[in-house]
């Protein structure tokens, strides 16, 4: 039997976890500023939390911490 080349890293998980706690912090975040959004015409309210959705991918540092549970550097 051939020892398994592939030896899964820390920093995976770690990157998962930390993805995911961005996730919830944006998330309460948002939830957060629902109710003075409540009070906005539905029209604005839909732009805002379609904003809102589309916003924590370029506003937190996803594509950084990818990097970083794939190769251990920040930068590529």
């Amino acid at each position: 039997m051939t020892p398994d080349p592939y030896q899964p890293s820390w920093r995976r998980t770690a990157g998962a976890f930390l993805i995911l706690a961005l996730i919830a912090l944006w998330a309460g975040l948002v939830v957060h500023f629902s109710d003075p959004v409540s009070r906005w015409p539905a029209l604005a309210q839909g732009v805002f939390y379609v904003i809102a959705g589309l916003a924590w991918i370029w506003i937190l540092p996803l594509r950084r911490i990818l990097a970083w549970s794939e190769t251990g550097r920040w930068r590529r």
